[in-house]
């Protein structure tokens, strides 16, 4: 009997070919794996720090002013000289001299000088009347009261002479201070002639000098060439270079964080090695500034205390720039992921967790952050493995292979 039905040989083909065909399909229509960049989860110390830049400047510095108008005279001192408190003059300062007159105002100072003269001439004439007058009196007197003591005069009569006399000596009194007020004109009307350089008889070296207030070096001099200055010019600064803080400009959203005793890192200072400085205060006022990007910010300066050894910073001095990073947190051992793992997933924290080549979204609960990590509270563990940077076409459950 014949067999009509397909043959083995037939039947295998056929099973190969449609395997064939299926892998192809299976190959054709599969998803590629995502190229991603990995990350193990790892515990260790983390610190969050505000990163800013700051200047030192001397603690204690003293500005001296001139506490008159007049003429400085050029700086007897250099920049960086020492100076000893109360004793190293620092400046000097000469009364303000006169200015040269116009023909109009000499002419005018010649005419008050006339005229004063003139007064004290008439001063002088009125006086010598008045002791003439003062000298009859006091005869008339001195006859009145002989008289009266002999009889042959009244009382009456001697009251009289009394009483000229009196009024003669008032009027040699009042004409001798007539005299006195116009020899004060006259001195008056002789000075608005001095003019600029030193009048004669004059003493040369009448001049204010200006003594260091403390103990340091002079750390700038405004006025190093003899000009004319107003009362109350800054002419030099003094102070101790050694006795140095650092000043920090904070955004005041970054300082209200920050307490007194909080520790800072010192670099880029210029030293080999970091300097460690704590803060002293913050100032309690804030100003607003533009950023380079035009935007209002609220700012504050916070001043830190260098407490490194004063040998490791021997070279710093006023006005010098540093870096600042202020320890706002830190501990030992922190579970941390970087922050380029983490996005945000409904208002909640995710990463993507790496399970067998294929990328788990997992949600996570997150601490503090610091420049570039995160610290993980809840949802990972040690030594698991998470995707860094997570593209748009990475989704939950899609294969990936390390970039």
């Amino acid at each position: 009997m014949l067999n009509n039905g397909p043959k083995p040989r037939t039947i295998i083909v056929s099973l190969i070919g449609i395997a064939f065909i299926g892998a192809a399909l299976w190959v054709s229509f599969r998803s590629d794996p995502v190229p991603v960049d990995l990350h193990t989860v790892t515990s260790g110390p983390m610190r969050v720090t505000i990163d800013v830049d700051g200047k030192t400047r001397v603690r204690d510095a003293y500005e001296i002013a001139s506490p008159i108008a007049g003429l400085t005279r050029r700086s007897p001192v250099s920049v960086g000289d020492t100076v000893i408190g109360g004793q190293t003059v620092v400046a000097v300062v000469d009364p303000v001299s006169p200015g040269l007159l116009d023909t109009r105002s000499r002419l005018q100072a010649d005419a008050q000088i006339s005229e004063a003269e003139a007064a004290m001439h008439v001063a002088q004439t009125d006086l010598r009347r008045a002791q003439q007058e003062q000298a009859h009196a006091q005869s008339q007197f001195e006859r009145a009261h002989t008289l009266v003591q002999r009889g042959f005069s009244t009382i009456t009569q001697l009251e009289d002479a009394t009483q000229r006399l009196a009024v003669a000596d008032a009027t040699v009194e009042a004409a001798s201070a007539r005299i006195d007020m116009a020899r004060g004109a006259l001195n008056r009307a002789e000075a608005a002639l001095v003019e600029h350089g030193v009048p004669d008889g004059a003493d040369d070296a009448c001049c204010v000098p200006l003594l260091a207030p403390a103990d340091g070096v002079v750390l700038e001099i405004d006025v190093v060439s003899a000009r004319p200055v107003s009362a109350g010019t800054r002419l030099a600064t003094v102070g101790d270079p050694g006795d140095i803080e650092i000043v920090a400009d904070l955004l005041s959203s970054d300082a209200v964080g920050l307490s007194p005793g909080a520790l800072a890192i010192v670099e880029r200072w210029g030293g080999d090695a970091p300097l460690m400085a704590q803060l002293r205060r913050i100032e309690p006022k804030a100003r607003t500034d533009v950023s380079a990007l035009g935007i209002e910010e609220q700012r504050v300066d916070a001043m830190f205390e260098l407490t490194s050894e004063p040998a490791e910073h021997a070279g710093l001095g006023d006005g010098f720039s540093v870096f600042l990073r202020i320890i706002e947190w830190q501990a030992e051992d922190v579970l941390q992921v970087p922050l380029s793992a983490t996005f945000r997933v409904n208002g909640n924290w995710a990463v993507f967790v790496v399970e067998d080549d294929v990328a788990k979204q997992r949600a996570v609960v997150l601490g503090p952050s610091a420049a570039r990590t995160v610290q993980v509270l809840e949802g990972l563990s040690p030594r698991e493995v998470v995707v860094t940077h997570p593209s748009d076409a990475l989704r939950h459950g899609k294969r990936i292979v390390e970039r």
